[in-house]
């Protein structure tokens, strides 16, 4: 049921990202949404740690994350959540603290119930098209498709703990 991620351009600005997993949306949902799971997939690149997740998940709250090598070189972002339609549609603005993608982003993400699962959405709109481009060259794709590996892992276990 997981599949592949895939990734396109759109428009002038935006980045379309889309991937399905086998779980429902409202557990879906909550993975993208409760810090208790965002910390068990969103780790960031191998070597890297989750050391800051924040998410007060109210229209107008905000959300941190922060991801710190071995190093000690941290890498953070913030935004804040504009609209939550629980387990169908949310809407958050991003930037990250090196602000390397020119300004804040608008991401959307759809969660739509699918044959066994969930097909999730994504459209980032970046503030120019060079924003995207730079988003697009950075590796985003296959660092995303590693954090969405471990989330298959993650949902399988609560729908597996779920049904005993």
């Amino acid at each position: 049921m997981p599949s592949k991620l895939e990734v396109r351009a759109d428009g002038e600005s935006a980045v379309v990202i889309e991937r399905s997993f086998a779980a429902p949306p409202e557990l879906v949902f909550d993975c993208w949404t409760k810090p208790q799971f965002v910390k068990q997939w969103l780790t960031g690149p191998d070597g890297w740690r989750f050391t800051v997740c924040e998410i007060d998940l109210r229209v107008g709250g905000q959300y941190r994350y922060v991801w710190q090598n071995t190093q000690g070189v941290s890498m953070g972002m913030t935004g804040t959540l504009k609209e939550i339609v629980r387990p169908e549609k949310l809407v958050s603005s991003e930037i990250f603290d090196e602000d390397w993608t020119g300004g804040e982003a608008l991401v959307t993400a759809v969660f739509s119930r699918e044959d066994g699962g969930t097909r999730v959405t994504q459209t980032v709109l970046y503030s120019s098209a060079q924003a995207r481009e730079g988003a697009l060259a950075s590796g985003m794709t296959e660092g995303m498709e590693a954090g969405y590996q471990r989330l298959d892992r993650v949902l399988e276990g609560l729908t597996t703990q779920k049904a005993s």
